[in-house]
């Protein structure tokens, strides 16, 4: 007795092209979920009032960066991991050299760039020295005496001879230590993303059978 066995269609090219299959599926997948972690991150930060710019430094991309794997990656991350986790976290700052943080008030305006200015940068900015007034309850002070407050609100160097519509000026609170308010909660939508990721694997493999 001769037996023959004859598979149709070819098996090493259904299961060829069912690899095929799952590597676009799973690389789409993870795409998506990169994606969506972006957008998600950007959207915490953007509500928390932080800032399109802050926002904008969150970036994602997909692993491989040409073809498809069935072991693609997503690397979702930000271009300013300091800013952005401290909101995330929430901590305790205190002064590098363990006395005080120097907090500008309005009065002190700000530097290059908007950046905000030290006591030291003011001092050289403005051309007037600052005294610190010491207060046993609330903050102690940095201000500026003989100044005025021109139109935008911010202390500059009178060059009033007689005194007139001189003032004494706090420019900076100082605080021992400050508690930075959590407004962020990455890990929430970061869980998310890694629990959609199956479902996305099987719509994307579906939809590419069907496509």
């Amino acid at each position: 007795m001769k037996l023959k066995l004859d598979i149709t269609p070819d098996l090493v090219a259904a299961m060829a092209a069912e690899v095929k299959a799952g590597e676009k599926a799973v690389t789409a997948a993870m795409r998506e979920a990169g994606t969506g972690l972006k957008t998600a991150w950007r959207g915490q930060i953007t509500g928390a009032g932080l800032g399109r710019r802050l926002a904008n430094s969150i970036r994602s991309q997909t692993y491989p960066k040409v073809g498809e794997s069935l072991n693609a990656a997503a690397l979702v991350w930000s271009k300013a991991p300091v800013i952005v986790g401290a909101h995330d976290t929430g901590p305790l700052i205190r002064s590098k050299d363990g006395f005080w943080l120097a907090i500008p008030t309005e009065a002190a305006g700000r530097g290059l760039r908007g950046a905000k200015l030290t006591p030291g940068e003011w001092e050289r900015r403005r051309g007037l020295r600052l005294r610190f007034v010491f207060r046993r309850r609330g903050p102690s002070l940095l201000v500026a005496e003989r100044a005025r407050i021109n139109t935008r609100g911010q202390v500059v160097a009178s060059r009033s001879r007689t005194g007139r519509n001189q003032v004494t000026a706090p420019i900076f609170l100082l605080v021992p230590q400050v508690k930075l308010p959590k407004r962020l909660d990455l890990d929430r939508d970061a869980e998310r993303a890694l629990d959609s990721v199956p479902g996305l694997i099987v719509a994307n493999w579906v939809e590419g059978k069907i496509g």
